[in-house]
């Protein structure tokens, strides 16, 4: 897959965990918030929780799949981005946070999992 077809695969892809988290009763802040050590796809409140959204989207589960594509280093460069987020956006720190993760696999039908708390730093 060249690169503008995976840009444009993962643009639609966040397009649509945005709308099922939507449906689901969270509400949008940020979206792709970036800084230098990493990027947060989607920052959402549910209720009174900071939500911090990776959305990872693959075509395949050959490789174990969106879920299992957010590794370690992933995880840490998620973590470097909210430090920053909350320097940056210091309201949003009265909220409690927590990190999910929305796994978007498009064969042979496209499945969204949505994974509250996927992880804690």
């Amino acid at each position: 897959m060249d690169d503008r077809l995976r840009k444009e695969a993962g643009r639609a892809g966040e397009a649509a965990a945005l709308a099922h988290l939507e449906q689901a009763g969270l509400q949008l802040v940020l979206r792709n918030f970036r800084c230098k050590r990493g990027e947060i796809d989607l920052v959402m409140l549910d209720g009174a929780t900071l939500v911090l959204v990776e959305v990872r989207y693959r075509s395949s589960e050959q490789f174990g799949g969106a879920a299992a594509s957010v590794t370690w280093r992933k995880q840490q460069r998620l973590a470097h981005a909210a430090h920053y987020l909350l320097l940056r956006h210091q309201e949003l720190r009265r909220y409690p946070a927590r990190f999910d993760v929305v796994a978007i696999s498009a064969a042979p039908t496209r499945r969204i999992d949505w994974i509250k708390s996927a992880f804690t730093l």
